[in-house]
């Protein structure tokens, strides 16, 4: 089932109703628009018709921003859809996601590093002379050679020797929540002073002002500047809510 079909709920219940009884493989891929929740309404309606041969396909998400990708892989989707839904397979389209054949070797290892069950690559004995997606397409020869050079990780090494290591990111998680905590204190403290002086909760210049430096020094520190602003912003996005809590009393 297609991205498109994925991302209409209509169109996947006309889909689970004449599936109803049907002893057949689904795989359903992603909606365009990284919504997991809709993705996951996807899967359930054919769940609910009896379908018990089920797997999910990463192909990937529609961005309006400039990417290397055709359609940017945003992993922590497909990760959270396996958290919520372990037992689903869940294979990764490298070719939709790349949309370039020199992006399927790599963005392949990527899927097989996060412990995905399976591939589904685009061959085609002549790629260039393809009807369609032919940019995203590799020979037989490059398939198999793909396929040679995959490195696929020992689930069952012991992670005895990992102990330590997670130990300290179990501590460092307990500081990080507790800084957080206090910094949500002293926005509570800036919520009680606005209200005070009658000063609007949002300030916008500074907001900016403070995520372009941030994710500057996150960039130095080895850090990716997107992660960065999107922890800003979740923080600061519970920030304004305590502020506006404080308000309202």
């Amino acid at each position: 089932i297609g991205a498109r079909t994925a991302a209409n709920p209509f169109a996947m219940q006309e889909i689970a109703d004449a599936l109803r009884g049907a002893d057949v493989p689904v795989l359903v891929k992603n909606p365009v628009s990284p919504d997991l929740e809709l993705w996951i309404g996807a899967i359930e309606r054919i769940y609910n018709a009896g379908i018990r041969r089920i797997g999910a396909i990463h192909r990937g998400f529609t961005s309006i921003d400039k990417s290397l990708y055709r359609n940017h892989p945003m992993w922590a989707i497909p990760i959270e859809l396996h958290r919520r839904l372990p037992r689903l397979p869940i294979f990764c389209d490298p070719s939709h996601i790349g949309g370039k054949r020199e992006l399927i070797a790599p963005l392949s290892q990527q899927a097989m590093d996060l412990g995905f069950d399976g591939l589904i690559i685009e061959a085609h004995c002549s790629p260039d002379c393809a009807w369609s997606d032919k940019a995203q397409q590799v020979t037989p020869e490059a398939l198999a050679y793909i396929i040679r050079n995959l490195v696929i990780r020992d689930e069952s090494i012991t992670t005895e020797s990992l102990t330590e290591l997670r130990s300290q990111i179990d501590k460092l998680d307990d500081q990080l929540l507790e800084l957080l905590s206090r910094r949500m204190r002293v926005s509570r403290d800036i919520g009680q002073y606005k209200k005070e002086h009658n000063m609007p909760v949002l300030q916008t210049q500074r907001y900016e002002e403070l995520l372009a430096r941030r994710a500057g020094q996150a960039e130095q520190m080895g850090m990716d500047r997107e992660f960065m602003r999107t922890v800003l912003q979740a923080i600061h996005e519970e920030s304004i809510r305590q502020q506006m809590e404080v308000l309202g009393r």
